[in-house]
C-alpha cells in the first residue's frame, strides 16, 4: 500500500445530512487502499455530526466549525492534505465503486498531467439516474470560450496536488464558480486528460446553489472570463444573455419551454413546481 500514491478528497458539508452518509460510503468503500479522507463541517445543526461520527475511525480528519463557506472549507482540507493526488467531493455527490483506482492508473500512465477527469452520472435527490453524461477532452481556451459544465464535472476532477498548491488553491472570493475558477487555472499551468470511465454520481435537486442562485453563479462565470482573457468573452456574453432573455418570459411561456427543452436542470425545476 505505501507503494500506491496517496489520494486526498476532501469533503466540505454544511447542513446536508441527508445526503452526506451516502457520500462517505462512497469514499470509504472504494477499492483503492490509500485513501487519506478528510470531512470539513462548517457547523451543521443537522445530523451531519451525528454521521461524520459514525464513521470517524475512519476518516483522517474532521472538524465541525463555523468557516467562511464552501470555498474556505475545500481550502481548509486542502491545507492539511497530504495526498500527491486531491480532489474535493461535495456532502451531496458520490463517487462510483472503483473511480480512485482509475484515476490514479490514468494519472500513473501520464505523468504530464495535472488534472484528470471522467464522465458522471446526474441523478436526483432520491439517488434515480437523470442522465448519463460524458466529458470531453478540453484545454485552458476551450474552458474560456465554451464554459466548464460541457466538459468536466467537478466531482468527477482530481488534480496534482503540488498544482493545486502552486496555484494558490482555490480563490475564496468566488462561492459559485469556484469550480470553473480553479480549472480554468490549472488548464493554463498544465495538461488535463479526459479518461472515458464514468467516476461520480452529481446530484441535482432543487437546493442546490446551482439551481437556486443562477444569476449570481453567472456573474461570477463572467468574471472568471474577465479575469483570465477578455478576448474568449463573447460566447459566454452571448449564453448569458440568452439566459437572462429566457427569464424575462412569462412563466407560463416559461414553463412550456422548460418541458420542451427537457434538460436535467429544467427537470428539477418543473418537479419543484408541482
Amino acid at each position: 500500500m505505501k507503494d500506491l500514491p496517496l489520494v486526498s478528497i476532501v469533503t466540505p458539508s454544511f447542513n446536508q445530512g441527508q445526503f452526506l452518509e451516502r457520500t462517505i460510503k462512497s469514499v470509504l468503500s472504494q477499492d483503492y487502499p490509500n485513501i487519506e479522507y478528510i470531512v470539513i463541517d462548517g457547523g451543521s445543526t443537522d445530523n451531519s455530526v451525528e454521521i461524520i461520527k459514525k464513521y470517524q475511525e475512519r476518516i483522517s480528519f474532521w472538524v465541525s466549525e463555523k468557516d467562511k463557506g464552501q470555498s474556505d472549507a475545500i481550502n481548509k482540507g486542502w491545507r492539511r492534505a497530504n495526498g500527491v493526488y486531491c480532489s474535493y467531493l461535495n456532502s451531496d455527490d458520490a463517487l462510483v465503486p472503483g473511480a480512485v483506482s482509475k484515476i490514479v492508473r490514468a494519472f500513473l500512465d501520464n505523468p504530464n498531467v495535472g488534472v484528470v477527469y471522467g464522465d458522471y452520472t446526474f441523478i436526483d435527490e432520491t439517488d434515480s439516474v437523470l442522465e448519463e453524461c460524458t466529458g470531453e477532452q478540453t484545454d485552458f481556451k476551450q474552458l474560456l470560450i465554451h464554459g466548464q459544465i460541457r466538459y468536466i464535472a467537478q466531482p468527477s476532477s482530481f488534480y496534482i496536488s503540488e498544482l493545486v498548491r502552486r496555484i494558490g488553491f482555490i480563490d475564496e472570493t468566488f462561492h459559485m464558480a469556484m469550480d470553473y475558477d480553479l480549472l480554468v487555472k490549472l488548464a493554463k499551468e498544465s495538461k488535463m486528460l479526459h479518461i472515458p470511465e464514468k467516476i461520480s454520481f452529481f446530484r441535482l435537486h432543487s437546493n442546490t446553489k446551482s439551481a437556486t442562485l443562477a444569476k449570481r453563479h453567472w456573474h461570477e462565470t463572467l468574471r472568471v472570463n474577465n479575469k483570465y482573457n477578455k478576448l474568449y468573452m463573447i460566447n459566454p456574453l452571448v449564453r448569458y444573455l440568452q439566459f437572462r432573455a429566457f427569464h424575462l418570459l412569462p412563466e407560463a411561456l416559461k414553463l412550456y419551454l422548460r418541458k420542451k427543452r427537457k434538460s436535467v436542470h429544467d427537470q428539477i425545476i418543473l418537479n419543484n413546481k408541482k
